[in-house]
């Protein structure tokens, strides 16, 4: 009987001090579970160091992409809440250095979904990633002060 009630007092202890917080799985309401991490769209325009800003209050990064799957379930996400695919800011940028493009949250940055000719630096200083571009939904390089809503993303 005593080891019984053993984990039914762990899962209460848990709950009261917010342990399970560190060991959850899911992810909070408006968020959506992509690929082991948390993905929420903001609907805001904001420039693109707002947005940055915007994310970091919420606990996470403009969001990176790593993969093709991982990209189409970005672009299911705003399909999802806007039934468009609206371009919108992601954390990938080349402000550092140009040319280097490096993710805010410190990933490496080696899936990459450009459009044709992009990113081609137009008129100098785009240095801000942005999805779904044009009709071919794919990435572009902007000017960081355009203001666009954005894709954050977190750990679970």
């Amino acid at each position: 009987m005593k080891i019984q009630t053993l984990p039914l007092l762990l899962c209460a202890v848990m709950t009261l001090t917010g342990a399970t917080k560190k060991w959850s799985s899911t992810c909070p309401d408006n968020w959506t579970k992509i690929n082991g991490r948390c993905f929420g769209y903001v609907l805001t325009p904001m420039s693109w160091r707002a947005a940055e800003r915007n994310c970091v209050s919420m606990g996470g990064h403009l969001a990176s992409v790593h993969s093709a799957q991982e990209y189409q379930d970005v672009q299911s996400l705003v399909w999802s809440i806007t039934r468009n695919y609206n371009e919108a800011w992601i954390g990938g940028s080349d402000q550092t250095k140009e040319g280097v493009w490096t993710w805010t949250d410190r990933t490496t940055f080696f899936f990459k979904s450009w459009c044709p000719g992009e990113p081609n630096n137009f008129g100098t200083g785009q240095h801000c990633l942005h999805i779904n571009h044009t009709g071919k939904r794919c990435w572009d390089d902007n000017w960081c002060h355009i203001k666009l809503p954005s894709v954050c993303a977190k750990k679970i």
